[in-house]
């Protein structure tokens, strides 16, 4: 999205905004001059911009209690109040973005920007440029999808260890089909030697009836008492296995310990934050003071000169706490001591952060081994019960047995042959049936292992997503450096080109990767070097550093930054306004060669310039006289 993309005028109206009484301003689409001289309110209105955005940059007029910014943009308008209380001023209403982090560094480019000022400062920039990400939520996803892969792994080699099981399966069940037809012709044999043995015997039918009854209901009782014994062999070496799996399984540990100590730790961190935070806008407050950006300042430099002489003395810099006198140094010492402790509660923060994320860690593992204990507890418990259950039913089974076996005996008083043909028979009958069984139960593992084996398709696209999601979010803190290095070196090139710094062959940053210790653990991490290459008259390269630089030199570098981490953090999606200001370290020339090439990125471009630096941009651009 650019600025040509879009089609309706902003207007905003602010009211008791720094220097600002009352004003309404509309603005076009693409650049937006604000020309005028020095304490016009040329930065006020970019500040109402701001607030109206969702910064919390604005200044509320010094002699005022209360003051409002409204922003109506197409059929949408949003608003910024400002209201003093006490000491503080307290922001609320409906402002375009609920969190303008990233707006804050890489669109509204005032001149105490951090990104415009990390490069003359010697910052971190790779630290800036990251800022907006969520590393921690991006860890937490690295987690959970590494947990998945793994789980789908297992499903994968599940399904290779079934499809190499699928030929024993069908070869079982061809055996089984064989050896069931075999069973088949010798009873048919049997029958009829049974046929030809009552032809030539005298017996009753009844005699006949009541033996074969008998015989096959002793049959059956034995292949039950069989079944019965295979059975409690089989729960028997399952209660064995289940009661050696615990006796493996280290002792459950009581997570309570753990649990109350991860409370105190988020508690702890909970309250670090705060003072972080709280001491954060105090140094940001204490260094805009020093730098003389308030509303206070821009609002004395319009009163007569003897009230400001009257104000603020010749020799000291008046404490803007207390109303003393102190020295401007003994602020800023202050000011060091307060960044070390910053850094040093940063860092602890850090710190409990790993130790919450080990505390978890081991709340998980030791709620895994008492849940894998319960099952084999239970598992042990059910199968207690059910061989008591199956050893009181081979009890009765046997005594039937010796009851049937005992009727037997008083009917073999007849041909022995002929019963032992039918107890032959019979027992061909069984083994056919549980043959039959037995092909019945293969043929259903067969279908169900090919069931499974279907899902292979659906498993490996789904493990293939995982870690496409996977390598993404490894690469996603790799690739956005690596974006914003290839953006700033890219722009850099153009602007130098464009802006005519003859003796300046390149500037460009180089990624380097460094191993570093956070807690426990050692991590890579990307570190932006900043490189300079001059040109001597003879034609000669040497690198030198960003202090040799022109002012305005490390201007051009510094917005060259930011720009970059507004194209990096599709910032234009975010907001639609850019600003810029304090361009005065760079020549007329060059500002209007700047604010050309900016104007191909941001919707809206609003410029504040020194009547002189504002002739010379392009006679096309809109210009705001009076705010």
């Amino acid at each position: 999205m650019t600025g040509a993309e879009v089609v309706e005028r902003a207007t905003v109206s602010a009211e008791h905004v720094g220097g600002i009484d009352h004003t309404e301003v509309s603005l076009s689409p693409g650049v937006t001059v604000l020309r005028g001289r020095n304490a016009t309110n040329r930065t006020s209105f970019l500040k109402a911009i701001m607030a109206a955005c969702g910064s919390e940059s604005a200044p509320l007029k010094g002699d005022a209690d209360a003051g409002r910014v409204e922003l109506s943009l197409g059929n949408e308008t949003y608003t910024r109040t400002l209201e003093r209380d006490g000491g503080r001023v307290r922001t609320g209403g409906d402002p375009y973005l609920e969190d303008p982090t990233v707006a804050d560094l890489f669109a509204f480019l005032l001149e105490s920007n951090e990104a415009r000022r990390a490069v003359a400062r010697g910052d971190d920039l790779r630290e800036l440029l990251m800022r907006p990400v969520d590393t921690e939520a991006i860890r937490a996803d690295i987690r959970e999808l590494e947990s998945e892969k793994r789980r789908l792994d297992g499903e994968l080699d599940d399904l290779n260890d079934l499809e190499d099981r699928l030929p024993e399966l069908r070869a079982e069940r061809e055996r089984l089909e064989a050896e069931k037809a075999e069973a088949e012709a010798e009873l048919e044999a049997k029958r009829e030697e049974i046929e030809a043995f009552e032809r030539g015997v005298e017996e009753t039918r009844a005699q006949r009836d009541e033996r074969e009854d008998v015989v096959s209901e002793l049959h059956d009782v034995q292949f039950d008492i069989d079944t019965q014994r295979e059975s409690l062999e089989r729960l028997r070496e399952e209660r064995e296995e289940a009661a050696e799996r615990l006796a493996d399984l280290p002792d459950a540990e009581d997570g309570a310990e753990i649990e109350s100590r991860l409370d105190r730790l988020r508690t702890e961190r909970s309250e670090l934050t705060a003072r972080i935070n709280e001491l954060q806008r105090v140094v940001e407050f204490n260094e805009n003071m020093l730098e003389g950006d308030t509303g206070v300042a821009e609002a004395l430099h319009e009163d007569e000169r003897d009230v400001t002489d009257r104000l603020l003395p010749d020799d000291g810099t008046v404490c803007w706490t207390c109303g003393s006198e102190v020295a401007e140094g003994d602020i800023e010492s202050t000011l060091g001591r307060f960044r070390e402790l910053l850094s040093g509660w940063v860092a602890e923060r850090s710190e409990l952060g790993d130790e919450i994320n080990d505390l978890e860690s081991k709340l998980d593992e030791r709620r895994e081994r008492r849940e894998e204990r319960e099952r084999l507890e239970s598992k042990r418990e059910r199968l207690a019960d059910e061989i008591e259950e199956r050893e009181a039913k081979l009890e009765s089974l046997s005594e039937r047995e010796a009851e049937l076996e005992e009727r037997v005996d008083e009917l073999e008083e007849t041909d022995d042959a002929l019963l032992e043909t039918h107890r032959e028979a019979n027992e061909l009958e069984f083994r056919i049936d549980s043959l039959a069984d037995d092909i019945a139960d293969t043929e259903a593992e067969i279908e169900r292992v090919e069931t499974r084996l279907d899902e292979r398709g659906r498993i490996e696209a789904e493990r293939e997503e995982v870690s496409e999601d996977l390598a993404e979010r490894r690469t996603r803190i790799e690739s956005l450096e690596s974006a914003a290095v290839e953006r700033f070196n890219e722009h850099m090139a153009e602007l130098l080109d464009v802006l005519g710094y003859d003796n300046i062959e390149r500037v460009w940053i180089e990624r380097v990767e460094t191993e570093v210790r956070e807690g426990r653990e050692v991590v890579t991490k990307g570190r932006f070097d900043l490189h300079v290459v001059r040109t001597t008259e003879d034609g000669r390269a040497y690198e030198d550093t960003v202090a040799h630089l022109s002012e305005s030199e490390r201007e051009v570098i510094g917005l060259v930054f930011a720009l970059a981490g507004y194209l990096v953090h599709d910032v234009h999606e975010t907001v639609p306004f850019m600003v810029l200001d304090s361009l005065e370290a760079i020549d007329a020339e060059r500002i209007a060669r700047l604010v050309d090439y900016f104007e191909g990125y941001a919707p809206y471009l609003v410029v504040a310039l020194l009547p002189e630096d504002a002739d010379a941009l392009d006679s096309a651009y809109e210009r705001v006289e009076e705010i």
